[in-house]
């Protein structure tokens, strides 16, 4: 489960395997492994993984179908790349104002 779901990620984000393991600092051909489910990730790089695709641990292991569940409601966002801090901060401004326009 958790090979698709990482292959799945890396795709949307559109990197490569080895773009992948050198932003967790693993070897490529480690993170490979977690791909086709040869081997299982530590937790340790499964927060990681899960930090860097923005998604919650409970997705990335098959627990839930959603990759970043929202406390409001059954609604989530899932973004095709990461945001920088300034980005992030943007978006969340506007959701504000979303939520509150009417």
């Amino acid at each position: 489960m958790v090979g698709e779901r990482l292959i799945d990620l890396r795709q949307d984000h559109e990197l490569t395997q080895k773009q992948v393991a050198e932003a967790l600092s693993i070897n490529f051909r480690t993170y490979g492994g977690y791909e086709r489910n040869e081997s299982e990730p530590s937790d340790e790089i499964k927060i990681k993984i899960a930090k860097f695709f923005n998604v919650s641990l409970d997705y990335l292991v098959g627990i839930i179908d959603k990759p970043r569940p929202i406390t409001n409601g059954d609604e989530y966002i899932r973004l095709r790349k990461p945001l920088n801090a300034s980005a992030m901060k943007e978006l969340e401004q506007f959701l504000y104002y979303l939520y509150n326009r009417n």
